[in-house]
């Protein structure tokens, strides 16, 4: 009978405490929208006067050209080396760290407006 009574007790304190819980109103949603793609074309490679081996920037033109920011990455698991977009003009140094010629097996750009 006490065993009863005190489990009736707890659970009566239990549903006290849960019931004073108070939660704020809250936003949730989902939506979707189009990801559209960036070309790039008339890609060129600048070598280094000193040592040919060495790449020091790397060109192209991107479309649509109002990319705000724009990296390019010249190996797989490389180095990301951020790129000037001039009105769809970019260029990317590729000095820091050194890009070299036999390193150099794709470019992967990524670029957000």
């Amino acid at each position: 009978m006490i065993v009863a009574l005190l489990a009736l007790a707890v659970g009566a304190g239990v549903f006290a405490y849960a019931a004073t819980n108070t939660v704020p109103g809250s936003n949730a949603g989902s939506g979707s929208g189009t990801i559209s793609g960036y070309t790039i074309s008339s890609v060129s490679y600048a070598l280094n006067a000193t040592t040919p081996t060495n790449l020091d920037q790397v060109a192209f033109t991107i479309s649509p050209t109002a990319a705000s920011t724009v990296k390019a990455q010249l190996a797989a698991a490389g180095t990301w080396y951020s790129c000037t977009n001039a009105a769809g003009s970019v260029t990317c140094n590729t000095t820091s760290p050194q890009a070299t010629v036999a390193a150099a097996t794709q470019l992967t750009v990524v670029a957000t407006q």
